[in-house]
């Protein structure tokens, strides 16, 4: 039920209001702790985890972001899954609180033309790559 558009859209606008934004992030750090955690977000790794030891701004363009939306759902429109994926993302550029943007060390993924394997496949090897063990 979160991943419907209606969701996603609702978090967008939400997730603009400072004082939301504030009330929530002690209940999201205290996720962190062993085993570890994967957190999903538009600002975990700017704010709410910002001493990570691994960060990835994984991105897609809209039109292939839109493309995949529509095989979830069949009744979607594709335009305007599109133009609503484009929205979403300028509004939650453009805030005032947590403004949608990579960490400064955050690793970028663009799987616009990579599979779901792959994509995973990927973060795995950098988190492979940073483990001192």
């Amino acid at each position: 039920a979160i991943r419907t558009e209606a969701a996603g859209m609702d978090a967008s606008r939400v997730s603009a209001l400072p004082g939301v934004r504030q009330a929530l992030l002690a209940l999201q750090r205290d996720f962190a702790r062993l085993p570890g955690l994967v957190a999903d977000g538009r600002d975990m790794g700017t704010v709410v985890f910002p001493a990570a030891r691994l960060k990835v701004f994984l991105t897609a363009d809209a039109a292939q972001r839109a493309e995949r939306r529509h095989q979830q759902r069949i009744s979607a429109n594709i335009d305007s899954l599109r133009a609503d994926l484009e929205a979403r993302d300028a509004r939650d550029q453009n805030r005032a609180a947590a403004p949608l943007r990579p960490a400064q060390d955050a690793l970028l993924l663009d799987n616009s033309q990579l599979t779901i394997d792959q994509s995973v496949d990927q973060v795995f090897g950098w988190w492979q790559a940073r483990q001192p063990f």
